[in-house]
């Protein structure tokens, strides 16, 4: 399957409710932008880019998904870049 990257108006991100048991990938309270994967989701998983700068899949009801403005979606997409690069 060839996937291209979103645009950042297309963006899915969520907010980490709970960490417990992976204190060092995921911090409550913060914003992780979520990778779109149909597979996980029928487990009910969220595939998410975590503190490591890799995307993982972590249980759903970790997280709630949020509705940023586009602003704050180009500032979480530069600072994505820069820990990926």
């Amino acid at each position: 399957m060839n996937m291209k990257r979103k645009k950042s108006h297309s963006l899915q991100f969520a907010l980490c409710l709970n960490n417990k048991g992976y204190p060092a990938s995921l911090e409550v309270g913060k914003v992780y932008c979520v990778i779109p994967d149909d597979q996980a989701a029928a487990h009910g998983y969220l595939r998410v880019i975590d503190e490591s700068g890799e995307d993982y899949a972590f249980e759903a009801n970790r997280f709630v998904s949020m509705e940023l403005p586009l602003a704050a979606k180009k500032v979480l997409l530069s600072k994505r870049h820069k820990v990926v690069a």
